[in-house]
């Protein structure tokens, strides 16, 4: 009986260590294979959100001088990137026609100005001969008959329409000695602005021919050291947000390639409303106008362009990250786990409408609209993961602005899960 105690005792205390050592190893178990959630904390502070875009830098006017006549570049005065003042000569097409033609007109003038003096002395002598026909009718009606009176009275009225043919005349060559003056003056190519010459197209000695297009020769662009204009192209559905920052006067800021540690600043000019569509992608152009007091920005550049639309001081942050995270439904405590399924729902009726035309009326879109940033994220509370419906707001490169939701300064929220 002793023996059977001692036994029974000993076999006890080996099923008693058994147990203790299997629920050591069930734990160490356990505790290799449970999921490892990474976390990251709610925080406070700014939040600007963005839109980027690429663009070109243009002046913001650029002067084409082109020329109205013919005929070789006798001379040329300036170059590519010159300065030049307003009316300065910028190249010289040979003259000599253009001054023959302004003496063949100057005779034609002096010619029809002495045709004017010449009928002027005839009509003179036409009235005095009616005068005096007049007088002697007057003394006896006999001594001249009616044809003779006749002839005095028309020759004197066609001598009147001579001489508005003569003035006529005179007119005619003032016009076209004008015209020849005007084409000598335009063989001198002048700067109509102050500018630098960005672009010259002709060499000296080349020959202009203006008769069917007028020829460019030079462009000019002022102001160049004032300002620039940047020319973006942005998505329609990034518009909505650019016209209010241009409303609030947000600063946009870009940089170039030439100066990739630089950063330029500048402000909207311009929204406009002659969008640009390819592949079914609709953009509109937004002039930004920016200083370039050294000169740094020069036409052509590309700049890569980003506008402030928003901006949020001293509100709690989400980390994107936790927005982008989608747990397992093991993972989830049992009463959340409705909210996955709703969301499987949703994922497949998204595919499905975006399969087939969506066809639902505008109030509907509008308010799912609204409720696109009705969101949830996850917090850990005893090894499994409790949904928290959230609003949010403004969102930049890495946060996002918490409107709505009971979340608190410094609370973590699961960015992602490692199961062994």
């Amino acid at each position: 009986m002793k023996r059977f105690l001692k036994y029974a005792l000993i076999l006890a205390v080996l099923a008693g260590l058994l147990a203790v050592g299997l629920m050591k190893l069930q734990a160490v178990w356990c505790e290799k294979h449970k999921p490892k959630f990474h976390e990251a904390k709610v925080v406070r502070g700014d939040i600007v959100a963005v839109v980027n875009s690429t663009g070109r830098i243009e002046p913001v006017l650029k002067v084409s001088i082109g020329t109205v006549v013919s005929g070789p570049i006798s001379e040329l005065f300036v170059d590519f990137n010159e300065r030049v003042k307003k009316g300065q000569l910028l190249a010289q097409i040979d003259p000599r026609i253009c001054k023959a033609a302004v003496a063949r007109d100057e005779a034609s003038l002096a010619t029809a100005q002495a045709e004017v003096a010449r009928v002027v002395a005839m009509r003179q002598q036409a009235i005095n001969d009616e005068d005096r026909a007049e007088q002697l009718r007057k003394i006896n009606e006999d001594y001249l008959a009616d044809s003779m009176m006749d002839q005095y009275h028309y020759n004197r009225e066609s001598l009147d329409a001579q001489l508005e043919v003569a003035h006529a005349s005179v007119k005619q060559a003032k016009a076209m000695l004008e015209n020849s003056q005007a084409n000598l003056k335009y063989t001198e190519i002048r700067s109509p602005v102050d500018g630098i010459v960005i672009d010259r197209k002709i060499d000296e000695g080349q020959t202009l021919a203006a008769q069917f297009t007028m020829p460019e020769l030079f462009i000019v662009a002022p102001n160049m050291e004032k300002e620039m204009f940047v020319y973006a192209s942005v998505d329609e559905a990034d518009i909505g947000l650019i016209r209010d920052a241009q409303k609030q006067n947000a600063e946009v800021e870009f940089t170039v390639d030439a100066y990739p540690e630089e950063l330029f600043k500048g402000r909207i000019h311009q929204v406009r409303m002659n969008p640009t569509t390819l592949e079914n992608v609709v953009t509109y152009p937004v002039v930004v106008k920016a200083p370039n007091p050294e000169l740094k920005l020069l036409p052509g550049m590309t700049a890569s362009l980003t506008f402030h639309v928003g901006q949020r001081k001293g509100v709690l942050k989400i980390p994107n990250a936790a927005l982008r995270f989608y747990p397992k439904s093991e993972h989830v405590h049992k009463d959340d786990r409705k909210i996955l399924e709703g969301a499987s729902k949703e994922e497949n009726k998204d595919e499905e409408e975006q399969s087939t035309e969506d066809n639902r009326p505008a109030t509907e879109k509008a308010e799912a609209g609204r409720k696109r940033n009705q969101r949830h994220v996850w917090i850990v509370k005893d090894h499994l993961l409790r949904a928290v419906p959230i609003t949010t707001g403004l969102s930049d490169y890495k946060f996002t602005e918490l409107v709505e939701g009971d979340l608190k300064e410094g609370q973590s929220l699961v960015t992602s899960v490692k199961t062994p």
